[in-house]
């Protein structure tokens, strides 16, 4: 889709071009914030970047839409300083915490266990390290299953899958996953 093709579809209908732009690089612009966010956002925190990513790239359309250029580089670009500058606010606020008063603290500390901590900590990065390993789709669609808590159906359009292929790779997934936890002496 050129710049001029989509100054034309403003012109006759402008809700009409908003969809024609989101049907074309919806997916496309998914892909690229998920895969800058995957790590500490949420899936809200995704489809709120990602809703930015089509703000932004309305607002362009209304103002600068002459170019002869296929505007998946605009979009591309868009999306991934949208992504970055969201990944770098999810780190900056999860790295802060805020003041609290002593009592505050008390009562926090008093059910902190530092062993457990570290224990779950540990087990979060060996399993993740794990799903890496399976590479690609079965790491993706094992992280938004367990992470993220997304059904077969929203896998399956985030990995341009069926649901019923994405249920059959996740079984897969999870034996192999097993397997090489098994290997190092962990159970699921």
């Amino acid at each position: 889709m050129t710049g001029k093709q989509l100054a034309e579809m403003m012109r006759y209908s402008v809700p009409e071009c908003h969809r024609a732009l989101v049907r074309e690089y919806g997916r496309y612009v998914y892909a690229v914030v998920y895969n800058k966010l995957r790590i500490c956002g949420t899936k809200e925190d995704i489809e709120e970047c990602v809703s930015d990513v089509f703000a932004d790239l309305f607002m362009k359309c209304e103002f600068d839409m002459s170019s002869d250029n296929d505007i998946r580089a605009l979009v591309a670009t868009i999306a991934s300083r949208k992504a970055v500058d969201r990944f770098r606010s999810l780190s900056f606020r999860a790295s802060h915490i805020a003041d609290a008063d002593e009592d505050d603290i008390n009562v926090i500390a008093s059910g902190f266990s530092v062993d457990e901590h570290v224990d779950r900590s540990e087990l979060r990065r060996v399993l993740l390290d794990k799903i890496d390993e399976l590479g690609e789709p079965d790491s993706t669609i094992l992280i938004q299953k367990f992470y993220y808590d997304r059904n077969s159906k929203e896998i399956a359009r985030s990995v341009s899958m069926t649901d019923t292929a994405v249920r059959a790779r996740c079984s897969r997934a999870m034996s192999k996953l097993r397997a090489k936890l098994v290997e190092i002496g962990m159970t699921i």
